[in-house]
């Protein structure tokens, strides 16, 4: 008895030791990475101290109606990011019911995610943006019932809604700007850059808030949902107030522009591979959203500050894109630059997560990669979506992108979670370096082919340089 006693205590200590260790380590890499941050935030600076053109005030103008609302909608999306997988544990729910939760909302962007584009055409961008405030905020009720049903319910709303965030929003403000205002479609990068940064420091925000709320109040895990419901609630009312409508094809018919737009995919070879670039990395993504907490969870990590420091992470990425498309590297390539970053962090996760000799402070590292690979990522693909997609079937294409991505997750969780092997994580980032492997031999094929076309791909100095 004395002997177990004493084992048990020495286990005890060496947990307590562990979680000291990833906390101290949390705060210690949150603290340098801004540091990098505001050098990096410097010499952006500095390469555009000179222009002129930041007075442009009918673009920034713009630029701010539409950073009001998508910044609102962004924020309580993020605030409920690192507290998902944590609600439904505390409810009581096993790993696998977790899984399936998951499975269900990617599974509703899958049914839903196709349409909501075409909806948005047809009906008006606008009033779908409004659609999304609702309907998200209704998920957000949802996490107050520890009931399955209920919450998987909450989860098809989610699906749903994350369709709209990820497609209709940019659709709409492709389309005015284009459209309406008739800027230079160069400028779309700026923008787009623009919002990744400050995505980042809204996500870090919605991270401090939710550890606030959930652990230095002790309001629990569901507090962050019902924080979030506020914001998108307000980002809808603006919607409704600021907004202009906009619209795709209105005469066709929902199934028929669905087809349309899965046609032109496959006909236009440039849609195609870009559409493969976005599912291969996308997939990846999603996959660590749901492992990350359960990998780094032994460590008993401060969950809402780890988010924090990924976020600071992406906010590096974003601010490495603004100078290398500075130094007038193409989008294109920026973009490989992304997928080969995020292929490396894979393989890196392979090691790490072996079940004989886990290396907790490896993952780390490894998922601090791939979120730098996401902030150079997201900025990179949203221009050249906006290139490459034509405009009468923008958001039916977005969406049509996400079908393979969400199938993808929704397999490997439900084969993650049918296998009783420990090495199921180590087998899923094998899987996950597979699809980054083969995302970057895509993107290089389609860089060659932009190339080739003499695609404007490289952002002209002169045009960047005016708006920036």
């Amino acid at each position: 008895m004395i002997s177990i006693s004493s084992n048990l205590t020495i286990e005890d200590s060496q947990n307590e030791e562990m979680a000291k260790g990833m906390t101290s380590m949390t705060y210690s890499c949150f603290a340098a990475f801004a540091l990098v941050c505001l050098l990096l935030q410097y010499l952006a600076q500095r390469t555009k101290s000179h222009i002129s053109s930041a007075n442009n005030k009918d673009f920034l103008r713009f630029q701010k109606k539409y950073f009001m609302v998508y910044f609102l909608a962004l924020f309580g999306d993020w605030l409920q990011g690192p507290y998902v997988y944590k609600l439904y544990s505390h409810y009581g729910f096993m790993e696998s019911q977790i899984a399936f939760l998951y499975v269900v909302g990617f599974g509703a962007s899958v049914l839903f995610g196709t349409g909501t584009g075409t909806l948005a055409d047809r009906f008006g961008r606008r009033k779908m943006c409004i659609c999304f405030s609702i309907l998200y905020s209704l998920c957000c009720l949802t996490k107050l019932f520890p009931n399955y049903y209920i919450l998987m319910f909450g989860r098809i709303l989610g699906g749903i809604s994350t369709s709209l965030l990820f497609s209709t929003f940019e659709a709409w403000y492709v389309y005015e700007h284009v459209q309406t205002y008739d800027f230079p479609t160069e400028w779309i990068s700026v923008t787009f850059s623009k919002a990744t940064f400050w995505n980042s420091i809204l996500a870090i925000s919605a991270g401090v808030l939710a550890d606030m709320t959930s652990e230095w109040l002790a309001f629990g895990p569901v507090s962050p949902f019902v924080v979030a419901i506020p914001f998108l609630l307000l980002s809808g009312v603006l919607v409704a107030q600021m907004w202009n409508e906009n619209f795709g094809d209105q005469s066709a018919q929902s199934i028929k522009t669905c087809m349309e737009g899965l046609h032109l995919i496959f006909l236009k070879n440039k849609i195609l591979l870009l559409g493969v670039v976005q599912s291969m990395f996308e997939s990846v993504m999603y996959i660590f959203v749901f492992l990350w907490t359960p990998i780094l969870d032994p460590g008993k990590p401060p969950l809402g500050m780890v988010f924090s420091v990924f976020m600071v992470c992406i906010m590096i990425g974003s601010l490495s894109y603004q100078l290398l498309s500075a130094k007038y590297m193409s989008s294109q390539k920026i973009l490989t630059l992304a997928m080969f970053l995020s292929f490396f962090s894979m393989c890196l996760c392979i090691i790490s997560t072996n079940p004989q000799e886990p290396k907790l402070m490896f993952s780390f590292i490894a998922f601090f990669l791939l979120e730098i690979s996401v902030g150079l990522y997201f900025p990179s693909m949203s221009y050249l979506k906006s290139q490459v997609i034509p405009e009468s079937h923008r958001a039916n294409i977005m969406n049509w992108f996400r079908v393979p991505m969400n199938v993808i997750t929704c397999f490997v969780l439900l084969w993650l979670h049918a296998e009783e092997s420990k090495a199921g994580n180590q087998i899923i980032f094998v899987m996950c370096s597979v699809m980054m492997f083969i995302g970057t031999l895509t993107m290089w094929k389609l860089d060659a082919l932009l190339n080739k076309e003499e695609f404007p791909g490289v952002e002209k100095a002169n045009s960047e340089e005016d708006i920036e």
